[in-house]
């Protein structure tokens, strides 16, 4: 069960859907530790760390929005309401951008940094920058974008987590395990 049908999702959308939401949180998380490191070796060690995770949360949403795209998507059960059911496809296209703008807008930061340090993702390899201009403004403005689309996306993360637990806990329905394997997507269970 590697591809998604109309009742589940596949392993490859499930892992997918998981390993990005760990690096998203945690990108989120260490993004907040590292600003606030009193040692600046420590702070460095951790910037690099995070950009490395970065490019490769790029490269994981670009792989997931390409099985996105040619794999079936799972309908939502009967029971969820019209509003719900229009919201829902926004939310995601949100997220998916959100998933795409953040890893992008840190790229373009160290892309115009004056400090012009290379971005070597797992000491494995030079990843060029951004054909952007250097420069103390353009790195003002990237920190800022950079700090409130993190802001932005992690919200929408939660959104979509609280809307996922209202669905295990509250309608009961198979939305939420349905993301976990595709082995539990059964009946929806109906509240007592």
């Amino acid at each position: 069960m590697l591809r998604n049908t109309t009742t589940r999702y596949g392993w490859a959308a499930i892992v997918l859907h998981w390993l990005i939401a760990a690096l998203f949180i945690g990108q989120f998380a260490l993004g907040l530790v590292m600003v606030r490191m009193t040692s600046q070796r420590t702070s460095f060690e951790l910037i690099q760390l995070h950009k490395s995770f970065g490019f490769l949360l790029l490269g994981l949403v670009l792989l997931r929005i390409g099985w996105r795209l040619g794999n079936l998507s799972p309908e939502l059960p009967d029971e969820v309401d019209p509003l719900e059911r229009k919201a829902a496809p926004t939310v995601h296209l949100l997220l998916y951008a959100a998933q795409l703008v953040v890893p992008l807008s840190g790229w373009a930061l160290v892309s115009v940094s004056v400090l012009e340090i290379p971005s070597v993702p797992f000491n494995l390899f030079v990843m060029p920058h951004l054909p952007l201009q250097v420069s103390d403004a353009a790195e003002t403005f990237w920190v800022f974008g950079h700090k409130w689309l993190a802001y932005a996306g992690i919200a929408l993360v939660v959104l979509h987590i609280l809307a996922a637990l209202r669905h295990h806990f509250w309608l009961r329905d198979v939305v939420l395990v349905r993301m976990i394997s595709p082995f539990f997507a059964r009946s929806p269970r109906k509240p007592e």
